[in-house]
């Protein structure tokens, strides 16, 4: 191992900091951890910050190993040939190797007047900047939550329970991922709420105004405040940094993590796409991209092969409101089974998943190496859909 190796990680989410706490297994390894805030977001509870009951951070001393440089900045750009990143401030930091994740946020929504008008809630700024809003809204105004995936039903569900009127746009099925009973379990929780469902094709929102949602069937919903949860995208600094990505703008890497570009630089968390096959964008696969992206690195540096992605799903889990929750068990692949459990045990499983996310990342600071849910056995479904894709690549671009 080459001495006094310097590994910049941009980042501080899941993934950035599960893989920093990894990387500091070696004394000669000096890890530098990039990131816009000076906390940690814990960004499963960004609904609860919407609905006031979690402040939705938790401070660095908490989850990042002490021998990680934490330096507040954004960075601006990738110098992959020099091998440095700049930053916002004007300055400069050097790597030997870089860990590239820079997470999510919101997507553009491109649909007409919500730039304008809808709230998005895909970080902590947004939520923040939602709070005033709903509270200067009178109790009964309407809200409408659009989009139906686990933040737009959670931040209904919470907003709901404290008495709001509200309207869960879903633009198509309510929860895709669920499986039809455990989507029947959520509706009738959200249905006793009072939240009001709109489903199918017609539900599409197709513009926002001030005061109401219009979908594609020509209905018009009032709406004093809008939400807008349908949609995650990436921010624009590997393209930005002339290094390859998939059209939404993540980074291409092998199934190693590795940047098709430059064997310097891995990729983790929901700005990856390994082989062009990303992972669902969640802490659930955040965590584990983290810890594979910092084994890489160990291993490259031991001159050792690095082993390949291998990643395992289990469940979903979304609660619904303080007193409910429903936790949808899957299979290895992430493809949804008939088993799940709800109510206020399904509550308890989420908040329990909640306080392991934290716990997982104060344990890796404090024992690094001691994580090792990216080294469970993967499903087939990954490995199936590698096979089909490879298979229609002509051989002549295989060889080469």
């Amino acid at each position: 191992m080459l001495e006094n190796t310097d590994v910049v990680v941009i980042g501080g989410g899941y993934a950035g900091v599960m893989a920093a706490n990894r990387l500091t297994r070696h004394d000669d390894v000096t890890v530098t951890l990039i990131n816009p805030r000076p906390t940690f977001v814990h960004r499963v509870r960004l609904h609860q910050l919407v609905g006031g009951t979690d402040a939705a951070v938790v401070g660095y001393q908490e989850v990042l190993a002490a021998g990680v440089r934490l330096v507040v900045d954004s960075v601006t750009r990738i110098d992959a040939a020099g091998r440095g990143v700049e930053l916002a401030s004007g300055g400069v930091v050097g790597y030997d190797y870089l860990v590239y994740a820079v997470g999510s946020g919101s997507a553009d929504p491109q649909v007409r007047g919500a730039a304008e008008f809808a709230y998005p809630l895909a970080s902590l700024e947004e939520a923040q900047g939602l709070l005033p809003v709903l509270e200067a809204a009178p109790a009964s105004a309407a809200v409408t939550v659009v989009g139906a995936g686990p933040t737009g039903i959670e931040t209904a569900a919470e907003l709901a329970d404290q008495g709001r009127s509200v309207t869960l746009v879903c633009g198509g099925v309510l929860g895709p991922y669920l499986h039809r009973r455990g989507r029947r379990s959520v509706a009738g929780r959200l249905a006793a709420l009072g939240v009001k469902i709109v489903e199918g094709a017609a539900a599409r929102v197709t513009a926002v105004t001030r005061d109401a949602v219009r979908l594609a069937d020509g209905r018009e919903l009032p709406s004093a405040v809008t939400i807008w949860t349908a949609g995650f995208g990436v921010p624009d600094l590997a393209s930005r940094s002339a290094l390859s990505t998939d059209a939404l703008g993540r980074l291409l890497t092998d199934e190693t993590l590795t940047s098709v570009d430059d064997d310097r630089i891995v990729a983790a968390g929901d700005s990856a796409a390994p082989s062009g096959l990303p992972l669902r964008m969640s802490c659930q696969t955040a965590m584990p991209l983290g810890a594979r992206a910092a084994d890489t690195v160990l291993s490259r540096l031991a001159d050792e092969q690095p082993e390949p992605l291998n990643q395992s799903f289990g469940a979903q889990c979304i609660s619904l409101g303080r007193a409910t929750g429903i936790f949808q068990f899957g299979n290895r692949s992430d493809v949804a089974v008939w088993f799940h459990i709800g109510g206020r045990l399904g509550a308890k499983m989420k908040e329990g998943v909640c306080k392991g996310i934290v716990k997982h990342l104060a344990d890796e600071a404090h024992k690094p190496g001691g994580y090792s849910l990216h080294r469970m056995k993967g499903g087939s479904g990954r490995r199936e859909a590698l096979e089909a894709m490879r298979s229609e690549v002509p051989v002549a671009e295989q060889v080469s």
